[in-house]
């Protein structure tokens, strides 16, 4: 039977949504392409290396649906359903299937290597796979233009945040453990 969720998953879902909306805040255009490098990505690293798969599911969800009413909570302040359909909407759907994934392949015992693969493979490989396909799709531009201007000049960013989520998560997650919180 599934657990119903508590005010513990709503609490968590809604911190890591408002932590990705700051780190949200870093937005930085290129001349190269439609997508902005952005701080949300390590925003989602951070939300499936620490949290259930229930809660980071619920705060990339948020993220998402308060984006698409219009709040400002995508990269550069932005928001609403044409940011969704737009050249970065791919992304979006992208964090929202791979903060589950990473959460889903973290494991439990809190190993560098595994968080560091989870990331790799939930926070850069799927949200590529879904930002370039629609970047590729809505633009026009075929698949090979797309990888040149939506995931080249992104990868030693995100590698960087692979980095920087898989530290931080393993030291929360220990100091969760050490406290008695579950994960």
């Amino acid at each position: 039977m599934e657990k119903k969720m508590g005010l513990t998953d709503f609490v968590y879902a809604a911190l890591f949504a408002a932590l990705t909306t700051v780190l949200g805040f870093i937005s930085i255009p290129l001349p190269i392409s439609p997508v902005p490098i952005s701080g949300l990505s390590l925003g989602i690293m951070l939300a499936g290396t620490i949290l259930t798969v229930r809660q980071a599911v619920f705060s990339v969800l948020t993220l998402v649906l308060m984006g698409a009413a219009g709040v400002p909570v995508f990269s550069g302040l932005t928001g609403g359903i044409g940011v969704l359909l737009g050249p970065r909407g791919g992304y979006y759907f992208g964090f929202l299937l791979g903060v589950g994934l990473i959460a889903w392949l973290k494991g439990r015992d809190n190993q560098l290597w595994r968080l560091a693969l989870a990331n790799l493979t939930g926070g850069v490989v799927l949200v590529y796979l879904f930002g370039v396909s629609w970047l590729s799709f809505i633009t026009g531009m075929g698949l090979e233009k797309a990888l040149i201007a939506g995931a080249l000049p992104f990868i030693p960013g995100d590698l960087f945040k692979v980095a920087v989520a898989t530290v931080i998560g393993a030291m929360v997650n220990r100091q969760r453990q050490k406290f008695g919180g579950s994960r």
